[in-house]
């Protein structure tokens, strides 16, 4: 038998151990790349729910239940909405994906005059 077909027969196994090696880094990255993903969607809909509390408020609603309703469910928990002087200030906590805990929060600030 030619020494490059017994190389061959050696080197069977190394590709799958090297992807058993890789996954675990493959699987974090995926993980991370999630979370950047659901920290740039919490950035984004902050500023939507504090322009629905503001409508909301504008009008005589409720502004709480305004941003709320602007936000998906995992982003709904530890949401926190103050009115002041005709602004709303919205807080928008980034939640992590696994495991309990949040890595921060992002604040958004709206203001409508009152229509009513």
């Amino acid at each position: 038998m030619p020494a490059s077909a017994s190389r061959l027969r050696a080197d069977d196994g190394s590709t799958t151990v090297e992807f058993v090696a890789m996954l675990p880094v493959v699987v974090v990255l995926a993980l991370a790349a999630w979370q950047v993903l659901v920290a740039g969607q919490a950035a984004w809909l902050s500023g939507g729910a504090a322009a629905a509390a503001a409508r909301a408020q504008a009008i005589g609603a409720d502004p709480r239940a305004a941003a709320r309703g602007r936000l998906p469910g995992p982003l709904q928990r530890g949401v926190r909405v103050r009115t002041k002087d005709g602004e709303v200030t919205v807080r928008v906590v980034v939640p992590v994906i696994v495991g309990r805990g949040s890595l921060g929060s992002f604040t958004a600030r709206a203001h409508l005059r009152d229509q009513s």
